[in-house]
């Protein structure tokens, strides 16, 4: 299980998603207060989607298959998750509160989608393998 590449790759994806947003701020308000995501239950949410994904993405390390979708729809997650975070940064009209600096914490899930296509990469490498050693047989 941890000696495939494919699952280091997907614990940094975990590592990403899970701690790093508790240390990175998601952007500086005007005032000079930094704000994290769990100021938005909506952010929680799909970061804690991500990392669930991304821990059930390790568990099914037996099914390559099962993993390969999952990685996939946690992409898809992630790239949702980054949507709304440069939507939330471009101010909408009417907003009284702007953001004056972006923090790192709003690329998180740029770093996250890079280590989730290497290990969707890897399983498929994996997946090619065993199908060509099966035929073999």
């Amino acid at each position: 299980m941890l000696q495939r590449i494919q699952t280091v790759y997907l614990l940094i994806a975990l590592l990403v998603t899970g701690a790093l947003p508790f240390v990175f701020p998601l952007w500086t308000l005007s005032d000079g207060k930094a704000e994290f995501f769990w100021i938005h239950q909506a952010y929680a949410a799909l970061f804690g989607l991500s990392t669930s994904l991304s821990l059930l993405s390790i568990l099914f390390y037996k099914k390559r298959q099962h993993q390969f979708v999952i990685g996939r729809l946690n992409i898809i997650l992630n790239l949702i998750l980054l949507g709304v975070f440069v939507y939330r940064s471009l101010n909408l009209s009417g907003e009284t509160v702007t953001v004056s600096e972006k923090g790192i914490g709003m690329f998180l899930p740029i770093i996250a989608i890079v280590f989730l296509v290497l290990a969707n990469k890897a399983i498929k490498k994996d997946e090619d393998l065993v199908k060509s050693v099966d035929r073999l047989r």
